[in-house]
């Protein structure tokens, strides 16, 4: 049976997002990839041009955040908190990513680019001054990533039996003022 090309892309990268949760970026291969998806390695290489590349596509993501506009200001925090615990805890694609972003660059820069992309525009949009937004953006990511390393890839306790309830109490207090304070 003959695939068509979005078919066979859609085959490795189904067959890369399982090989990288399993192995990890550096453990994980083009071979063993294109083995998982039944299909020659070059392949791989014709569609992804490189691991790397084949890694971004993989892990591309939309974190989906909620439309802010017209929330109550003191609500907004919250709200994040809660939107990143379910993003979290909705598939593996951000926890390969974290999990391999602390110790490969291409991951942490695809992370990076996640957050800037999608993050730093409501940020932005919420600020009283636009040019703290970058900053402002990059504590809510701090903390939102530290607490899902702890969380999610270390598994802490007792932060990891806390209730998703229990976590944006404890949480959303300090995203509000990583989003509203003075810096």
């Amino acid at each position: 049976m003959r695939r068509t090309s979005a078919e066979t892309k859609a085959i490795i990268l189904a067959a890369a997002r399982e090989r990288f949760a399993a192995d990890g970026y550096d453990r994980a291969t083009i071979r063993a990839i294109a083995a998982d998806a039944h299909i020659d390695p070059a392949m791989v290489m014709r569609y992804f041009g490189s691991k790397e590349r084949l890694f971004a596509a993989a892990c591309e993501f939309d974190l989906k955040l909620p439309d802010t506009r017209g929330m109550p200001r003191d609500e907004i925090a919250a709200t994040l908190a809660r939107h990143f615990l379910e993003r979290w805890e909705s598939g593996e694609t951000l926890q390969i990513l974290l999990r391999t972003g602390v110790t490969n660059p291409a991951a942490a820069e695809r992370l990076r680019e996640i957050f800037a992309a999608q993050l730093l525009p409501l940020v932005t949009e919420l600020s009283q001054d636009a040019a703290q937004a970058p900053a402002r953006a990059g504590l809510v990511s701090s903390q939102m990533l530290g607490m899902a390393l702890c969380r999610y890839v270390l598994t802490f306790p007792p932060l990891a039996a806390m209730t998703r309830e229990e976590v944006v109490r404890a949480i959303g207090p300090t995203i509000h003022r990583y989003l509203v304070s003075k810096l």
